[in-house]
C-alpha cells in the first residue's frame, strides 16, 4: 500500500490544499502498477470527501465558518450546483474550488450516504483513471 499517495489524496479531498495528481503521475513514472495506484488514490480521495461530508452533516454553522473557513460564496455556489443538478453534481466532487464545498453541502442537506459514496467514488475514479491513461 502506498500510504504517501493515499494520504496525499485524502488531504487533497479535504478543505486543505494538496496535489495528489502529481504524486500519482510520479509513482506511475517510477513504474508502479497503474490499477493499484489509481485505486489507492481514489480510496484516499473518497475518504477525504467523506470527512468533509461528515463535517457538513455533523457540524454546525459556527464550525463551518470559524474552523473550516469556508466562504459564504463557495457554499452558495456549491448549493446552487446541488440544487440545479441534484445529486449527480457529486460526480464533480473532484473539481477544484467547488468539489469540497459540494461534499460539505451534501452533508448539510443530509444526502443519503450510499448515494454520496457511489457518485463521489465514480467521479474521482474516472478522474484518476483518465489522468493515468492520458499520461502513461
Amino acid at each position: 500500500m502506498d500510504w504517501a499517495l493515499f494520504s496525499s489524496a485524502l488531504i487533497s479531498a479535504t478543505l486543505f490544499p494538496g496535489g495528489s495528481e502529481a504524486l500519482l503521475l510520479y509513482r506511475l513514472h517510477e513504474g508502479g502498477q497503474a490499477i493499484s495506484l489509481v485505486l489507492i488514490a481514489t480510496a484516499g480521495n473518497v475518504f477525504g470527501s467523506l470527512i468533509t461530508y461528515a463535517m457538513g452533516r455533523l457540524g454546525n454553522e459556527a464550525l463551518h465558518r470559524r474552523w473550516l473557513r469556508i466562504s459564504e460564496e463557495s457554499v452558495a455556489r456549491a448549493e446552487g450546483w446541488f440544487n440545479r443538478f441534484g445529486k449527480p453534481a457529486l460526480l464533480l466532487a473532484w473539481l477544484p474550488v467547488v468539489g469540497d464545498p459540494l461534499c460539505l453541502v451534501a452533508g448539510l442537506l443530509r444526502c443519503h450516504l450510499g448515494i454520496f459514496l457511489l457518485l463521489v467514488t465514480l467521479g474521482k475514479l474516472a478522474r484518476y483513471s483518465l489522468l493515468a491513461w492520458a499520461f502513461f
